[in-house]
């Protein structure tokens, strides 16, 4: 066995009528990794998992989960995979406790059926019937049935959609704590703060191509932060110390409004700060922010539609490409 757990060289899906659902992407993940996979709808996020969890085979590439082809070994990979699939369509009339079960004797090696709901926090709604949960109710259903068979690998689809924030934040505490006890995590979400809250890396898919990958803070870092503020009446832009000594890139202005962006941050709000203490000048309503993966999300998908969805043909995206 080797430390990389999820091994995905040049993977490609094509669905008939020749769509390319995924486009040759290359990516690793570790064990003991909590790795997302991020992406507007129809980025290749599902298409990609899909193959990874067994349940389709590539057009072309090369994938390991545990060493083995997920798809033609699947007896090997199964029994140590956690799934939790987007909707679990349960039967509507069991019981979560008959649900449990039910899906306990299709599962190698299953926990008991009453630790895996309390680890979820439904042991109290055991003998409730499926369909009379919420729908957050039936995300932590789903999540139990995926870690009934202790899992090595969990793939995670939109784990915490229906939840309430203090369910979500629950269920961040559990996958971080399945993660630092060696379960390696393939998430995909649509929430970029559970993203940016729980994930080592990541990558961002863009129409079937890797836009950018690597670890949250370096994905981050490629972005500029942001200074905006106020200037007084008869101030203007011109009025600033030049731009560029403050190690700004760019700003914008919208009447009295600047917006500044700079890849030092702590360079350019000292800057500012000294030259507006030292003309006596009030920023009103300053507001000093890092970059945030929501922010480099969004830049990195125009970026990447704007070029035509080229990207990094699956390799590490750079800071120029992402920037």
């Amino acid at each position: 066995m080797t430390d990389q757990v999820i091994d995905v060289t040049d993977l490609r899906r094509v669905y008939g009528g020749g769509f390319e659902a995924v486009r040759g992407i290359s990516f690793t993940v570790g064990r003991g990794e909590l790795f997302a996979l991020l992406g507007t709808n129809g980025a290749g996020k599902t298409s990609t998992v899909e193959v990874l969890e067994g349940l389709a085979t590539p057009a072309a590439g090369r994938v390991r989960v545990l060493g083995h082809d997920p798809h033609a070994e699947r007896a090997a990979v199964r029994p140590r995979i956690g799934v939790m699939l987007q909707e679990g369509g349960f039967p509507a009339e069991l019981t979560v406790a008959e649900t449990a079960r039910m899906w306990a004797g299709c599962t190698s090696g299953a926990r008991p059926t009453a630790e895996a709901l309390e680890i979820v926090g439904l042991a109290k709604r055991s003998g409730v019937r499926v369909k009379q949960l919420s729908g957050g109710e039936k995300r932590r259903l789903d999540l139990a049935m995926a870690l009934l068979g202790r899992p090595d690998v969990l793939f995670l689809d939109e784990p915490t959609t229906g939840l309430d924030a203090e369910g979500r934040r629950a269920t961040w505490e559990l996958v971080r704590e399945l993660r630092d006890n060696g379960t390696t995590v393939l998430l995909t979400t649509h929430y970029l703060e559970e993203a940016e809250s729980l994930a080592d890396r990541l990558a961002i898919l863009h129409e079937g191509r890797i836009a950018a990958e690597g670890r949250v803070a370096d994905v981050v870092a490629a972005q500029p932060s942001h200074l905006s503020f106020e200037l007084p009446d008869g101030y203007f832009v011109g009025d600033l110390p030049p731009l560029g000594e403050l190690g700004v890139t760019g700003h914008e202005t919208a009447g009295q409004r600047i917006t500044l962006r700079t890849d030092e941050l702590q360079r350019a709000a000292t800057g500012l700060l000294t030259w507006a203490r030292d003309a006596r000048v009030e920023l009103r309503a300053l507001d000093v922010r890092a970059a945030t993966l929501e922010e480099a999300f969004l830049r990195i998908a125009r970026d990447a539609q704007s070029t035509g969805g080229e990207g990094s043909h699956g390799r590490p995206a750079t800071k120029e490409m992402a920037a």
